[in-house]
């Protein structure tokens, strides 16, 4: 396993943690000036600066993009709202490539509608098969735009509504289905905050292998936690074996970012970028 102690050069921050530090060239140069190399943009703060700036600041401090996040969002009610979703991901994709991203990171969606508000349907079995399908229909542009598609298993708990894959075995037997070469066109995004519960975690990742890992994002999970969806912990502060994952990790060959994903709207959020970069930077050393 590498040895993180001395440097942070296998560091990535997901822009999600600065998400109170303003848009994302002040995030960008809060990350320049702590010498960090590699970040994972969110499509919406790309946006909030516009594609073309986005890319001119990532290529002017050589930065590198572990991931961009994120696609995915398949499931819908009708034909009409599949292929919305399917035009979409494939305006990510583009978007993707444009950035010179590692991979695409894909959120498959749950029940249609039911992160907007009430769900449209109860059939999750429905949103599975929706969700096959369009990871293949996207795969098909994907590849051909020379840009992998990392499946992100989500912790049961949004199962109804951002994600109905939700453990690493079933993200890797759509992998299998959809690509069954393993090109390294599809693969996984493990991120520890939803995964690192699984009795099957060591086992799967092994399955995955160096050609399904495409991502590993840290966190930590806290006890108690205050939100099921805003309060991550930062690394070392919750009970998550860290260096046990990635050992896991890392047995299978992978070499890539540690990308700290942290979303926290009562902490993290609300303290100064400099004091969070620094503090990833410092826990990145000792608790990954």
């Amino acid at each position: 396993m590498r040895d993180f102690s001395a440097d942070h050069r296998w560091l990535s921050i997901n822009t999600a943690t600065l998400r109170g530090a303003g848009p994302l060239d002040a995030i960008i140069d809060a990350c320049v000036r702590h010498d960090i190399r590699a970040i994972s943009p969110w499509r919406d703060q790309v946006a909030g600066i516009g594609l073309a700036r986005a890319t001119q600041l990532v290529r002017s401090n050589s930065l590198e993009l572990s991931g961009y996040c994120r696609g995915g969002m398949f499931p819908a009610i009708d034909a009409g709202g599949r292929q919305a979703a399917l035009d979409d991901n494939r305006r990510a994709v583009d978007e993707a490539k444009t950035l010179d991203a590692a991979c695409l990171v894909l959120v498959v969606g749950g029940l249609p509608g039911a992160l907007a508000g009430p769900a449209q349907s109860k059939d999750l079995f429905a949103a599975r098969n929706d969700v096959r399908d369009g990871i293949a229909a996207t795969l098909e542009y994907a590849r051909a735009a020379g840009m992998p598609l990392a499946i992100e298993p989500l912790h049961p708990m949004y199962a109804a509504d951002r994600a109905c894959v939700n453990t690493l075995e079933q993200a890797l037997d759509l992998c299998d289905v959809l690509d069954p070469a393993r090109t390294g066109a599809l693969g996984v995004a493990v991120d520890v905050y939803h995964v690192w519960w699984d009795p099957k975690l060591e086992a799967q990742i092994a399955r995955a292998g160096r050609q399904r890992l495409l991502a590993f994002h840290v966190c930590d999970w806290l006890v108690p936690t205050r939100d099921m969806l805003n309060d991550r912990g930062m690394m070392g502060d919750g009970v998550i074996e860290l260096g046990r994952i990635r050992r896991w990790v890392e047995s299978t060959g992978f070499g890539g970012y540690s990308e700290v994903e942290i979303f926290s709207s009562e902490n993290w959020w609300k303290r100064p970028a400099d004091e969070v970069l620094a503090t990833c930077i410092e826990r990145h050393r000792s608790a990954v």
